[in-house]
């Protein structure tokens, strides 16, 4: 039986802003397709380990590999061109246009076309099918001729991931989905990433301890930049370390 490919590799990774350590030799396999959680408390660098695995940050010392190409050294753009996609805490979407229409400029920028005044008309066609069917897929068909400026936090949220899907990633990073969203639209937003492709690989940052727990398949978890456990999640669930330091027990 083979192996499992390696989707992101990370290793003996620091950063440093000035004379503060951000992060201190983090070492993450993350398996493709596999659902990879990374648990901390605030400031425990874990936005900066995903700054540095999208190419926002440049680490002090280590490695950063995607499908087992180096890619420590290069650009954001680089990364995302080889299958690399990401979500923020913070919605960036276009307000005026409808959610297929968002969806399918997400589309566009992945097709490399998006900054074009000029398309032709089949392209648009086939940008706006793609997004009906990607929306339909993800279960918020609803949505699609609603503008953004309508839509609650929540289905912003929603969007926010479904743009990041219309790139075609290998592999995504989740910034905290379910910050700021209610009980429901937790449910919501849960539901929404179970229906991801199973080849897919994700990693998720994300605050409510429940949600990552039920997601994950593996979690690391970081403290001060540093790593103090790593594993399946159901057994860092029952880490004592783990319980002392991140939920106070």
């Amino acid at each position: 039986m083979s192996a499992t490919p390696v989707a992101l590799t990370v290793q003996k990774l620091t950063v440093r802003f000035g004379g503060i350590v951000a992060l201190s030799d983090v070492d993450l396999t993350v398996a493709k397709g596999s659902r990879y959680g990374i648990l901390g408390p605030n400031g425990s660098g874990k936005t900066t380990l995903f700054n540095s695995i999208s190419g926002l940050n440049t680490p002090a010392s280590g490695t950063i590999a995607l499908h087992g190409t180096d890619v420590t050294n290069r650009p954001a753009r680089a990364r995302a061109k080889m299958g690399l996609a990401r979500t923020f805490q913070i919605t960036s979407l276009f307000p005026s246009l409808t959610v297929r229409g968002n969806v399918a400029m997400a589309t566009r920028m992945a097709d490399g076309v998006a900054g074009s005044w000029w398309k032709p008309a089949d392209l648009q066609i086939s940008a706006n099918d793609d997004a009906g069917a990607m929306l339909e897929q993800l279960r918020i068909g609803h949505l699609a001729n609603r503008t953004v400026r309508s839509l609650g936090y929540g289905e912003q949220r929603q969007l926010e991931i479904a743009m990041a899907l219309a790139t075609r990633p290998s592999v995504l990073l989740l910034d905290e989905p379910t910050a700021g969203l209610s009980n429901a639209e937790t449910v919501a937003l849960t539901e929404l990433v179970r229906t991801f492709p199973k080849e897919l690989t994700v990693l998720i940052i994300e605050h409510d301890l429940g949600v990552i727990f039920e997601l994950t398949d593996q979690l690391t978890v970081l403290q001060n930049g540093v790593m103090i456990a790593s594993g399946p999640s159901a057994q860092i669930r029952e880490d004592p370390i783990v319980k002392e330091v991140y939920l106070g027990r």
